[in-house]
């Protein structure tokens, strides 16, 4: 299974602790700080690798200690990072990761995040590949004018697609741009929360009826509840999630892809395949940071058959 993710690279300076509200003119203690591997991309990069796949990463980052640590952190979780250019001129991103055992909120510096453009991406690369994944598709500022090109290119040549918007921090959510990329997106990944912002709606369900007609597969993330799937013809189905105590969320959403995407391809589909990405989420809430409780076949297997 040669899987490629185009995407974003950052690194998470995580804070943990049960009150991470600052306070103008006090000091707060915290119970951990870690920096780590970050972007939605990378983790369930990582993540794909972690269930086996052959994954390559295309990236751009700067030329610095951060960059550097990137691409180190995907190489040693073993995913081939040939593709990712380093560029001395430029800063590589960094998102503050502020976790309770609830949820967590974010706060980027966008460096590199948003530079990679489609010169970067090698048609090499791509000729080999089985699936193509992205993720942030707010953040890539200079891919998003292109994802829809691409897309339709690599399903003309049998080649599946997935991708996952993430949040968008310009409050645009570019919907009629999203809804032309959908008909050529095998599996469509956002949350709950971003679903009903792109397309306006007051609820879930609402929200999961103004997709487009040709869109294809959808699983929305809804947290603790589990994944609605979504597919052509059928009714919107909620698939429960797998209780566990988390230590932290950063990054359940990409392992979920990871999930999906690996369970995808691997010819698993309907319910099936969102309880495979479900357990692939829950298990990534069991470690600090993205990376931090990657999965495996075999702690999938042993959740979902504890159940």
């Amino acid at each position: 299974m040669n899987i490629v993710v185009i995407g974003e690279l950052n690194v998470d300076a995580i804070v943990r602790g049960a009150d991470l509200i600052p306070e103008w003119n006090r000091e707060k203690l915290i119970d951990s700080f870690e920096i780590v591997l970050g972007s939605s991309s990378a983790i369930t990069a990582c993540a794909l690798a972690g269930l086996g796949a052959d994954v390559h990463f295309v990236s751009v980052v700067g030329d610095d200690d951060f960059g550097r640590f990137c691409v180190k952190e995907l190489e040693r979780m073993g995913v081939n990072t040939a593709h990712v250019i380093r560029k001395p001129e430029l800063k590589t991103g960094v998102t503050l990761s502020f976790s309770t055992p609830s949820d967590r909120g974010l706060m980027t510096f966008p460096g590199s995040i948003p530079l990679l453009k489609p010169e970067d991406i090698h048609e090499a690369v791509l000729r080999e590949a089985d699936h193509v994944h992205f993720g942030s598709y707010f953040l890539q500022d200079g891919m998003r004018p292109h994802w829809e090109t691409l897309f339709a290119q690599l399903r003309s040549q049998g080649i599946t697609t997935s991708f996952d918007t993430g949040w968008d921090v310009h409050d645009v959510w570019h919907r009629q741009g999203i809804d032309r990329l959908l008909p050529h997106t095998d599996l469509f990944i956002p949350s709950e929360e971003e679903v009903m912002h792109i397309y306006g709606a007051d609820s879930l369900e609402e929200a999961c009826g103004m997709l487009p007609a040709e869109a294809h597969t959808t699983a929305v993330k809804c947290g603790s509840r589990g994944a609605m799937l979504l597919e052509p013809g059928l009714a919107p189905e909620m698939v429960a999630s797998f209780k566990v105590t988390p230590v932290d969320t950063t990054g359940a959403g990409d392992a979920f892809n990871a999930g999906l995407i690996y369970a995808f391809c691997s010819g698993l589909r309907g319910r099936e395949m969102v309880a495979f990405a479900n357990a692939s989420g829950a298990i990534s809430t069991q470690g600090v940071g993205g990376t931090g409780s990657l999965p495996s076949l075999g702690k999938i297997e042993t959740l979902m058959q504890s159940v």
